[in-house]
């Protein structure tokens, strides 16, 4: 057995041992986006340009998150900041999604996720996803905790903003030897893959099977997803406080399914779509 085999061997002993301990804590992450400039026009763009744009709309690409946490649930929300002017995400669109808190519940496998969109509020009620993890054996260190690999495939959700890109309108032309460029709905330019490579960093030596996000399922508290464009980098952890925390599911707003708001978010695009069409585009539908 080699040295690195015997470090994972001797984390795994130690989690499967404090698993039956009390554990409850806070884990602060830095979310950051990369998305792709030249599918959006960026390549008429300079440099500097691209950048002017990413830092108006850095409070949409890059957001700090609180994960409170013990072993059977979590909360995972937004840290609160002040927004610096000139900071805007998608106009209109970007002030209409903003994401509550979400809830997971590993014993009753329950997710819930705070959200509002146009002024209504909802809870979308789910069960957890569950990725097939595939555990390595390669390690590094965050901070001061030992963190092991892990990878899974993940289905993505089709209102991800983070994974959204424009459709390649002449890749899908070649493919299908057509030279169709008529937009009939508000998402023809847009598209989101199906699914996307999960690497997940964890540390058995925080026995929580909980992480960031929809992530979850690992034996340790997850530091570190990159997934598409997106890296969850966590920066700071609080373990076992003297006053005990207390983990409750949102309770204010509609309880929906994850499909039926989906349906509920696409027939206001098209009324949106409807609403702001000029009058030659009617003409020509």
């Amino acid at each position: 057995m080699t040295f690195k085999h015997s470090i994972v061997a001797i984390l795994l002993t130690f989690s499967t041992f404090v698993f039956s301990q009390e554990f409850q804590g806070k884990a602060y992450y830095m979310s950051k986006t990369n998305p792709d400039m030249d599918s959006w026009g960026g390549q008429q763009m300079s440099e500097a340009q691209k950048k002017q744009i990413m830092d108006r709309m850095r409070n949409m690409f890059e957001k700090t998150y609180i994960l409170t946490f013990d072993k059977q649930a979590s909360i995972f929300k937004e840290e609160e900041v002040l927004e610096a002017p000139g900071q805007r995400g998608f106009g209109m669109w970007g002030n209409s999604f903003a994401a509550g808190p979400q809830y997971k519940n590993v014993k009753s496998q329950q997710f819930i996720q705070d959200q509002e969109f146009f002024g209504r509020q909802f809870l979308i009620t789910d069960s957890l996803q569950k990725l097939d993890w595939k555990l390595g054996s390669e390690t590094k260190q965050i901070g001061q905790y030992l963190c092991m690999k892990a990878t899974a495939i993940k289905t993505v959700d089709e209102f991800d903003w983070r994974s959204m890109r424009r459709r390649d309108r002449r890749k899908e032309n070649k493919e299908t030897k057509t030279d169709s460029t008529k937009t009939t709905s508000v998402s023809d330019e847009i598209e989101v893959p199906k699914t996307v490579e999960v690497t997940a960093w964890y540390t058995p030596q925080i026995p929580v099977n909980q992480g960031p996000g929809e992530y979850w399922g690992l034996p340790g508290l997850i530091l570190e997803v990159n997934a598409d464009r997106t890296t969850i980098l966590c920066n700071r952890i609080t373990l076992n406080p003297q006053q005990k925390i207390e983990i409750q599911a949102p309770e204010k707003g509609k309880v929906i399914s994850r499909s039926d708001y989906n349906a509920t978010v696409k027939k206001k695009m098209e009324e949106m779509r409807e609403m702001y069409r000029g009058p030659g585009d009617r003409r020509r539908n």
